[in-house]
């Protein structure tokens, strides 16, 4: 105390008049309920100073949470976008999968309507040359398959083995320019030679008759002539008849019922003995 009067005598009485006023306030706080209702007048008006005072810290607590916040869900967002990416993913190839079960119920379903053995095929390979129509398929010799095997899809006919290796086989399709398939009208049995066009959507009727009995949407099956076709698989259905006058035959075009540009599974019908070349296939039997 002596040493804080020899600094500063103003100083001195500050400070004890400080401790004197403390100590009479809570005496005063101690012994009258006044104090106290003056006390809590005084913290309503210093509140607003603490406010403002407490407005830094709170502002920088503020920002940090905001930053951290944001930080936060940027990475979640990109979480969520990498996994509705992969579910997108996983939703095609579902979409794809239930895409072919559903064919492949539908060649079960063909195979089904038809008492011949049979194995099923699937295309690997396309002819890209545009005059001709001809496809690879995952089929050979081994498997039984030979040269003039007919070949349907879940719709109707295809076409028919023209060359057969030990584990591929290549597949001549209606539509070619060099195909020509017995067909003969399901409504009246008239029966006919149905010709490829070279388009995976047309075949055309040779010699109709113009007194023939021939509609547009007939439908066209297997004749069963020739011997290379069972009978009673769909084919196509008329589209078009044109009568020219004064000519002897109609112009009839015809749409293949046959996947012909989309089909990936086919059946191959075992319909007759397999040729000379092809006396070595294993026995006949569905798979």
């Amino acid at each position: 105390m002596k040493q804080l009067f020899a600094k500063g005598p103003f100083l001195g009485y500050r400070l004890l008049f400080a401790v004197t006023l403390s100590a009479l306030l809570m005496l005063a706080e101690h012994r009258f309920s006044e104090v106290a209702y003056a006390r809590s007048w005084m913290s309503l008006v210093v509140t607003p100073i603490q406010w403002a005072a407490d407005v830094p810290g709170r502002t920088w607590g503020w920002a940090v949470d905001t930053l951290a916040n944001r930080n936060l869900l940027l990475e979640e967002n990109r979480e969520l976008k990498s996994q509705a990416l992969v579910l997108a993913e996983r939703s095609q190839t579902m979409s794809a999968v239930v895409a072919e079960n559903v064919r492949l119920r539908e060649l079960l379903n063909a195979a089904q309507r038809s008492e011949l053995d049979f194995i099923t095929g699937e295309l690997i390979g396309v002819n890209y040359d545009p005059f001709s129509q001809q496809v690879v398929i995952n089929r050979g010799r081994q498997d039984g398959a030979y040269i003039g095997m007919p070949v349907v899809d879940a719709s109707g006919v295809m076409g028919q083995l023209i060359s057969v290796s030990p584990y591929t086989s290549r597949l001549l399709l209606i539509s070619d320019t060099n195909h020509a398939l017995p067909v003969q009208v399901n409504r009246n049995g008239l029966r006919f030679v149905a010709q490829g066009s070279g388009r995976a959507n047309l075949l055309r009727l040779d010699h109709v008759p113009e007194t023939a009995d021939i509609r547009e949407g007939d439908l066209l099956v297997t004749s069963g002539l020739g011997d290379r076709f069972p009978f009673g698989y769909p084919v196509a259905r008329i589209e078009r008849v044109s009568h020219q006058r004064g000519e002897p035959f109609m112009d009839v075009e015809a749409r293949p019922l046959a996947q012909l540009d989309r089909s990936r599974y086919v059946l191959l019908l075992f319909y007759q003995e397999p040729m000379p070349d092809d006396v070595d296939a294993p026995n006949r039997r569905s798979r």
